[in-house]
């Protein structure tokens, strides 16, 4: 399967992202750490790993920072910031916020796996001011009282219910139409 071309400028010693088999989402990133290796302290110890890497990810993608399960299931290690993003116009070294929530310190040498690097498309919105919002069932769930029914039984119940459905549509109906109209008269 061909995948998408990302551009990378490796520094001497460091790893080109790799899959770890032919059906992973993510591909492993590791520590680039030529001098000494990285002791995070447990109970929260964090430090900024570098990669050696920079990405030049195209237009219209990010990356996608993601911890490693199976350092996390075993040593409580993960990405602080998950999943942390790579623009697709940042051009500096790729360096991963690694913390230890794990009972020992933990040590990170280089050419460890510390995090895995996932490419995804990126919807770019336009974020618009309004005086309204439309209101949701979620909305309404949340401030309807804990009894399911209202104390009615049978036809009773559904009827207000398909009533209340009914409204909502209207309303719902009603705010797209003055939505479009404030956007397109002003």
């Amino acid at each position: 399967m061909e995948g998408l071309t990302v551009r990378v400028k490796v520094s001497q010693g460091a790893s080109l992202p790799e899959f770890g088999s032919s059906d992973a989402a993510g591909a492993d990133l590791r520590a680039f750490l030529p001098d000494q290796p990285v002791i995070l302290a447990s109970g929260g110890g964090r430090a900024l790993i570098p990669t050696g890497l920079i990405l030049e990810i195209p237009q219209g993608y990010e990356g996608q920072v993601r911890p490693r399960s199976g350092l996390a299931a075993k040593y409580g290690l993960t990405v602080l910031n998950s999943p942390g993003t790579i623009d697709s116009d940042y051009r500096g070294e790729v360096k991963i916020i690694l913390i230890n929530h794990g009972s020992e310190d933990f040590v990170i040498h280089d050419g460890d796996r510390i995090a895995q690097l996932v490419i995804a498309p990126v919807i770019r919105s336009l974020f618009i001011p309004t005086t309204f919002t439309s209101s949701t069932q979620r909305e309404k769930a949340a401030s309807a009282p804990l009894e399911c029914d209202h104390g009615k039984r049978g036809s009773t119940f559904l009827q207000d219910s398909i009533q209340l459905c009914s409204k909502t549509v209207s309303s719902v109906i009603h705010r797209c139409i003055r939505l479009f109209l404030l956007y397109f008269l002003y």
